[in-house]
């Protein structure tokens, strides 16, 4: 089975039941900038990277593209729980229900649950970062996701949520945002086309929050 395949496979088996896991465990949480829209925007993304990557990547092509599925559908779903930082943990514990309600062996999924729970980590240095396709893409797609139009609203929110005060939150977003981007260059600086699509959205941020600095410290 070729990769595209295998892709259009996962969907089919996992897509509908992910997104109804989703929304039943989401419940009524208001946190729009990372419902169920976002997980379904990281998975697009997260397609784009995997098709383009194509032999750079060893895995299998059967069981890889349902992991990258799961993990991009599950990865911020403890915002449920905890908006901070740490939501992975909770994260992490809500895949484990998932696999276990779908009959999953926990123990072929432990590259998911690590992604699933250090995805938000953007110092991007630590043993399970280097040593995880999967995380490497979800964290990848998650951070495109943060780029452009979409992202200005998803950043506002969640800094919002998290306590971030007005007068440095354009500071923080631009650092945190520029730290993303070069992740992603290092990442796949082996496709110039794919980097400079997403260049352009980067800097639709950038430049958004750079006028943000500009006017509240005038």
């Amino acid at each position: 089975m070729n990769l595209t395949l295998s892709i259009e496979s996962a969907e089919k088996k996992y897509r509908r039941v992910l997104e109804e896991f989703f929304t039943e465990q989401w419940g009524k949480n208001t946190l729009y900038s990372h419902n169920i829209e976002h997980h379904r925007r990281v998975w697009h993304y997260a397609k784009d990277l995997l098709n383009e990557l194509g032999q750079e990547v060893k895995i299998s092509e059967t069981l890889f593209p349902r992991k990258l599925l799961i993990a991009c559908y599950l990865h911020d779903l403890g915002m449920s729980v905890d908006p901070e930082a740490r939501h992975g943990i909770h994260s992490r514990e809500l895949c484990r229900l998932f696999l276990l309600n779908n009959n999953l062996d926990e123990s072929d999924f432990g590259d998911v649950l690590d992604a699933v729970e250090h995805h938000d980590d953007k110092e991007y240095n630590t043993q399970v970062y280097s040593n995880n396709e999967i995380l490497k893409i979800l964290s990848a797609a998650d951070d495109l996701d943060a780029f452009g139009y979409t992202g200005i609203y998803r950043y506002l929110e969640i800094y919002i949520a998290r306590g971030i005060r007005p007068e440095i939150i354009g500071q923080e977003i631009r650092k945190n945002a520029l730290n993303r981007f070069q992740n992603f260059e290092r990442n796949f600086g082996k496709h110039p086309e794919l980097i400079e699509k997403h260049r352009k959205r980067f800097l639709v941020l950038d430049d958004f929050f750079a006028g943000y600095v500009k006017e509240t410290h005038s």
